[in-house]
């Protein structure tokens, strides 16, 4: 009788081994794909940056274009 409990044991065991060597294989899955993620992250921050930039200098420029063109509104309307 106590071999069979020893055998239930054993198999409790394996089991147990077995559930904690698949939660590590899922963990460091799980640590890869945060990594992947964390990169990811990164870059986005970088392309909005530059794109936030890239905005600011076509505000500038729509500016500059605006004041130009009062300009050569404002001389049209002193030949009339």
């Amino acid at each position: 009788m106590s071999f069979e409990v020893f055998e239930k044991l054993e198999a409790k065991v394996q089991q147990a081994i077995d559930t904690i060597t698949l939660l590590q294989m899922e963990i460091e899955e799980l640590k890869e794909k945060n990594n992947q993620l964390s990169q990811d992250i990164q870059h986005a921050a970088g392309d909005r940056e530059s794109l936030v930039r890239e905005n600011a200098q076509l505000k500038e420029e729509q500016a500059a274009w605006q004041e130009r063109l009062r300009t050569l509104l404002g001389k049209m309307d002193e030949v009339n």
